[in-house]
């Protein structure tokens, strides 16, 4: 059974940071791409930041500069630092896993970690 928890979430001040984590089990973390999205009230869920299974990171133009994302394969566990924040990051944020492989792809998502950054 596949399960991706993720922790760190929290209420920030503008200007503060948070660093959230997604704790993998039942894949081979690996080889799969890993990726950061979030859902603002009222928006649509989007993408935030990704990293693939060799390493190569995108980041959101939203964020470039101020969000970092990382790996630890050995943790099986996907990491968002995150600075400098602002008002407008506060959402729900969601990670993902993805495997591509020829036919089709296995994706998962975690249960979300709430976000707030007060102005």
């Amino acid at each position: 059974q596949v399960q991706l928890v993720e922790s760190g979430g929290g209420l920030v001040q503008a200007g503060g940071s948070l660093r959230l984590s997604c704790a993998a089990s039942g894949i081979i973390f690996s080889i799969y791409d890993l990726g950061w999205y979030r859902q603002a009230p009222g928006k649509q869920r989007e993408l935030v930041a990704t990293i693939t299974n060799g390493g190569s990171r995108n980041y959101a133009d939203s964020v470039k500069g101020r969000f970092t994302i990382s790996r630890d394969n050995a943790k099986n566990t996907v990491y968002l630092q995150m600075n400098s924040l602002k008002p407008e990051d506060t959402a729900v944020y969601y990670c993902n896993t993805v495997w591509n492989f020829v036919g089709g792809e296995y994706s998962y998502w975690g249960q979300g970690t709430q976000v707030t950054v007060g102005s």
